[in-house]
């Protein structure tokens, strides 16, 4: 791998560490002892909607750098957020997953949609053979996945080693206001970011001090949940902070009951996509 050789470099892994700290952390949520379940089936919800609107955007912008017979390798598919959109657009996907709840979700949205050319590989991405996949794939691709891995510039490198044309990264950005708002009431500190997905500077500052040139895009999707999924939404979040027990929770429904319209409520967001070619 090509990498340039730099006379200084910043000094992200301090704040990369402290974040990821923040970030990894499982809420505490004691209100509903199926809430874990309860919120993987929502976010599979939230995948679909629109149309996989946020997998079909992004997909729609790496369109350029793809054809119909292009082999595709994701890291972390989740229920399908990316890979339901690609398997439309190429030839084959190489799914990695190692969740069996997101497997059995991605499998039965698979079938719905009609599509048998991904291959779904049950594994730690951490586990999987580097000799075994070098130079395999025209692109190698995650999303939403950067905090999962400690190592981010492993990652990146891992990455590089995979593809023969490009890497990508896509990664959401910001929170909404409902979330930061409650996060503020229920836990008595101002908001700063502490849940905020963004992580995506971080590769770019790695990328181009590898030399590398990153093109950039971004877009903006929707999701919009009834009550419950909303107050699981501001759980999983909040609870990293403070306990969700029984009387938060009906602090969080009070909150949500009085600014509801119309019993939804709407989530407005945007993501960056990163694409760029290895040297080897």
């Amino acid at each position: 791998m090509k990498v340039k050789n730099l006379k200084y470099h910043i000094n992200w892994r301090d704040t990369w560490n402290k974040m990821r700290e923040e970030r990894v952390k499982k809420p505490k949520v004691s209100y509903d002892d199926a809430f874990f379940k309860k919120s993987a089936q929502d976010f599979s919800q939230r995948v679909k909607s629109n149309d996989y609107e946020f997998g079909r955007k992004a997909t729609q912008i790496l369109k350029q750098i793809l054809d119909h017979d292009s082999g595709v390798l994701e890291i972390g598919t989740g229920p399908g957020t990316l890979t339901i959109p690609f398997a439309t657009m190429v030839n084959k996907i190489v799914g990695i997953e190692f969740s069996e709840r997101n497997l059995a979700q991605l499998k039965a949205n698979l079938k719905d949609n009609g599509l048998n050319n991904v291959e779904i590989v049950q594994e730690n991405w951490e586990n999987i053979n580097d000799d075994e996949i070098k130079d395999k794939f025209d692109l190698t691709v995650c999303s939403h996945f950067l905090w999962q891995i400690e190592d981010i510039e492993g990652l990146l490198k891992r990455m590089e080693n995979a593809s023969k044309k490009y890497c990508a990264v896509i990664q959401p950005c910001g929170r909404d206001e409902i979330v930061k708002e409650i996060f503020e009431l229920l836990c008595s500190q101002k908001y700063t970011g502490q849940f905020d997905p963004d992580a995506d500077y971080f590769a770019y500052v790695i990328l181009r001090e590898w030399g590398r040139l990153v093109s950039i895009g971004h877009f903006e999707y929707t999701f919009e949940r009834d009550l419950e999924e909303e107050i699981r939404c501001v759980a999983e979040f909040t609870g990293k902070f403070i306990e969700i027990d029984p009387d938060v929770k009906k602090k969080i429904e009070g909150y949500l009951l009085n600014i509801s319209k119309n019993g939804m409520y709407v989530e407005k967001n945007q993501a960056v996509v990163m694409w760029w070619q290895p040297e080897k």
